[in-house]
């Protein structure tokens, strides 16, 4: 196996690229990141690309996605209190790297491997083994302090124990798809109070002025994603902040990435006044966008949620991750889900530090966690 590192997408094979890991996971796809780095979603805000192959025969056989990065924001992993540490101990927290999807904690493969080529366990063992190993070299000869792979599948997490890299968790609030043939059948399942809590929300959009109509990516016009990015762009600004995506990479997206893209548009006169933006896989349903033009009641609720749910009953998609953060969505039918990352300090007195840390928030975590699932809407609940 012959190791190289690449600074962007476009020294990649789209094809080799977009064969390795889950394929069918939006956002590892070439088209996504290498969106990315040409429509100015990275530099602006820190991400430095660097993509860890690995080729046999010419062949692109895995790869590891990471960026250099100067500060941690739109990691959604949250590790500010461990760069404070290491400032008042006079220590460099940045810059590091990290193996994550830029802007979006959606759970997924991080080593992308060719399960065509690659088939043995031990196989599979040794390239991560080997990625691990330049990933750690990496930081040795560039002074980066450490490395962080956010949004990894636990089992693969737990391989790199032994390895020193430390396990972390989160929460977020997934819905599941219990095998129902329509809303009502969803509704059925949760206790009388929060049925017609949802059942009021929706009528409420439904007696309105306004439409609610989904398309595919690659149905918008232009001048609909830019409208579309308009108002996700105005939710930034409200709250006095920036917005990371541009209107090119939206449009990009409905280009590219076609069918796997899901929006939903609010209408009112024919005039685009709310819109929410989905990503899907052949199992999973991703909603990552929001905007609109002004309030409206409950139209949130109803284009990040329900029209999500309705379209994985319809599609028959078994998980529905709407996006991190927002205990308000275990009313509606999202329960509390474990996500994981992994760290790797390469300073050795602040990975013990860390180490203490970490066990101390998990203990919180599943005190959390168990508290979170006793709010359940539903009437009979299995963790």
């Amino acid at each position: 196996m012959q190791l190289n590192i690449h600074n962007s997408l476009a020294e990649i094979s789209i094809s080799q690229w977009d064969a390795l890991g889950n394929t069918d996971y939006p956002f590892t796809h070439h088209a996504f990141l290498h969106g990315l780095e040409i429509h100015h979603c990275l530099k602006p805000f820190g991400w430095e690309p660097v993509y860890f192959t690995l080729t046999r025969d010419n062949q692109l056989i895995a790869a590891l996605p990471a960026y250099i990065k100067s500060n941690s924001y739109g990691e959604l992993v949250f590790d500010h209190s461990w760069a404070q540490a290491y400032e008042q101990s006079g220590l460099n927290y940045y810059p590091k790297l990290v193996s994550a999807i830029p802007y979006t904690p959606a759970t997924g493969n991080r080593f992308l491997i060719n399960l065509q080529i690659i088939t043995q366990h031990h196989e599979i063992e040794q390239i991560q083994q080997t990625l691990l190993n330049a990933v750690k070299s990496f930081c040795e000869q560039y002074q980066l302090s450490s490395w962080h792979i956010l949004f990894e599948q636990h089992d693969v997490l737990k391989s790199l124990e032994p390895e020193a890299v430390l396990l972390r968790r989160d929460i977020q609030f997934h819905w599941h798809n219990r095998g129902y043939n329509n809303f009502d059948d969803f509704l059925d399942t949760l206790s009388s109070r929060k049925r017609k809590n949802l059942k009021k929300e929706r009528l409420s959009v439904h007696n309105s002025d306004i439409e609610i109509i989904q398309k595919y990516g690659d149905e918008l016009t232009e001048d609909e994603w830019f409208r579309v990015h308009e108002l996700y762009a105005d939710i930034f600004l409200r709250k006095y902040g920036t917005a990371t995506l541009t209107r090119e990479f939206f449009y990009h997206l409905g280009q590219y990435l076609k069918q796997q893209v899901i929006v939903i548009l609010a209408l009112a006169e024919d005039k685009i006044v709310a819109c929410s933006l989905f990503f899907c896989s052949d199992t999973h349903l991703y909603g990552r966008v929001w905007g609109c033009e002004e309030f409206s009641n409950h139209l949130h609720f109803e284009c990040c949620y329900y029209q999500g749910i309705e379209y994985c009953i319809k599609h028959g998609l078994k998980v529905f991750d709407p996006g991190a953060q927002g205990q308000h969505k275990i009313s509606r039918g999202f329960l509390p889900t474990y996500t994981w990352s992994g760290h790797w300090i390469k300073q050795p007195e602040f990975q013990q530090l860390i180490a203490r840390f970490l066990r101390q928030e998990k203990q919180f975590l599943e005190v959390h966690f168990d508290d979170l699932l006793s709010h359940s809407p539903y009437k009979n609940t299995t963790t």
